[in-house]
């Protein structure tokens, strides 16, 4: 076997063949400058593999590659409905390998594998089906005007697409740029995170299986300096979709402005979770604990920052507080009964951990957590669920992004302060609301500066619904009807029908 698989045997036992090369032209090859990145699993700080990784030189072939396919008959021709086809197979091409799918997410991400299989993979299986069925329905429109003129739109594909992914749901997050960009006649460079680079290369095993022509999917690995400063600033790249941390988005912004190229992001978050006097408690429990814990707290949308109204504030904290000690099961991530295994890195691992120390020397009260957890062997990057009540807004872990089973409760008094509170704040991707009261509900869902707010829940979104935030949480949208929006241009056509000016 080459250089450019490996075969690996993963802690759960599956047993596969990775690739270690990077996926262009429907073809794995080594990068030019026969550079390295090495995945860690975080669960025991082993190393798994190492896989080559782009740079410039190698995002440029990628870029050529994917020109060309751009430009072929064979893509840009292909009857829609021929092409919905082609995404079709690739989503059960995908579901048939879930299994070993889900194995490497849950080895290089530390994500509990029951939530890779059931929750992650069934996801992209169904965002790529319900784009393949989208393929034959990108239309335009005819517009009235008079009958000397006849005048209409067409939709069409931007060109070469950039699409740059995060470490927190790689496949995910994949299938979330690739079914809109496919189905609309695009061609794809994604770059996955450095972090958890393998189940990008492995999906990209089943591209050429699925019928799809070479240069469509390029997947490329490598640093975010490198590779990814690479694609934002490529002159042969028409639009950049990035999902990241607000900072490395506005970095983005500005390096796609040398074309202008078009752009989505998908950035930070810090959501608020309110709890209203006349709130199903439980129901609110359970879910602020989804809405925070999940995924290790490693969630853009989570609703990180707890508001309680002062009635039902100490009931919650103790509800919340005794949930979380039950539910929340730090261990091994291929074990069924672990709710939450390792933070990403060491460098996140300490992240977190530098924020517990903030929250104790800026006088918050630290009710549960706050330390290394040590119980899974020894090793890897796992932290306890930590929950700091008595905050102040003025707190750094009140007003900064964590990222990590880290959650900070205060209380409120009146509707207007939680709103004031709930959206003083730089972030704007989700809320949550919890009222008995439909009528107040729809009312503070109008009042908050976020993209989503869900009403008597948390973090349920949907491959159906549209996602995205405002302020500085991003810039457009993905999935549902309007993810078809990032991905094409609205050309007009004009008809003159008349005899005179």
């Amino acid at each position: 076997m080459s250089d450019l698989f490996v075969e690996l045997t993963a802690p759960n036992g599956v047993k596969y063949t990775q690739p270690r090369g990077l996926f262009i032209n429907n073809e794995f090859v080594k990068s030019k400058s026969g550079e390295t990145i090495i995945s860690i699993n975080p669960s025991d700080e082993n190393e798994i593999a190492s896989v080559y990784a782009a740079g410039p030189e190698d995002v440029d072939i990628a870029v050529a590659a994917a020109r060309k396919a751009f430009k072929d008959p064979s893509w840009r021709d292909l009857d829609s409905s021929a092409r919905g086809d082609i995404m079709y197979k690739f989503a059960e091409l995908i579901d048939q390998h879930k299994e070993t799918l889900a194995t490497i997410e849950t080895w290089d991400n530390g994500k509990p594998y029951s939530v890779a299989l059931n929750e992650d993979l069934a996801e992209v299986v169904g965002t790529i089906k319900y784009y393949a069925g989208y393929a034959n329905k990108i239309h335009g429109q005819v517009i009235d005007t008079s009958p000397a003129k006849l005048a209409y739109t067409i939709r069409e594909p931007l060109g070469v697409c950039g699409q740059i992914i995060p470490w927190n749901y790689p496949l995910a997050m994949a299938a979330w740029k690739l079914g809109p960009a496919l189905c609309t006649g695009n061609t794809v460079i994604l770059k996955a995170a450095e972090q958890t680079p393998l189940s990008i290369l492995y999906l990209g095993t089943l591209v050429k299986e699925a019928g799809f022509p070479p240069g469509v999917i390029n997947f490329l690995n490598g640093e975010g300096r490198k590779a990814g400063a690479a694609i934002a600033q490529h002159l042969g790249i028409d639009k950049i979709a990035f999902t990241g941390s607000t900072g490395t988005g506005k970095e983005i912004m500005k390096m796609a402005a040398v074309n202008m190229k078009n752009i989505t992001l998908e950035t930070g978050g810090k959501s608020p979770l309110l709890v209203f006097d006349d709130a199903d408690l439980d129901q609110a429990v359970k879910w602020a604990h989804i809405g925070i814990m999940c995924n290790q707290g490693q969630v853009c949308t989570a609703t990180s920052r707890i508001l309680i109204q002062e009635g039902v504030y100490d009931k919650f904290v103790a509800a919340f507080k005794e949930h979380v000690a039950k539910t929340s099961i730090v261990g091994d991530p291929f074990n069924d009964d672990t709710f939450q295994g390792p933070q990403i890195t060491k460098t996140q691992y300490e992240r977190v951990l530098s924020y517990i120390e903030s929250g104790k020397s800026e006088g918050a009260t630290l009710v549960a957590g706050g330390e290394a957890y040590k119980d899974v062997g020894g090793k890897g990057f796992f932290i306890s669920p930590t929950i700091f009540t008595n905050v102040k807004d003025h707190h750094k872990i009140y007003r900064e992004e964590v990222f990590g089973p880290f959650v900070v409760i205060s209380s409120f008094k009146t509707e207007e302060e939680a709103i004031e509170r709930a959206n003083g704040t730089t972030y704007g991707l989700g809320a949550a609301v919890f009222t008995q009261d439909i009528t107040k509900g729809h009312r503070l869902a109008r009042l908050i500066e976020a993209g989503m707010v869900w009403i008597n829940s948390s973090n349920d979104s949907d491959i159906r619904i549209p996602f995205g935030g405002v302020k500085q949480s991003g810039i457009g949208r993905e999935l549902g009807e309007a993810g078809l929006e990032a991905y094409t241009n609205k050309k007009a056509v004009h008809v003159n029908l008349g005899t005179k000016l």
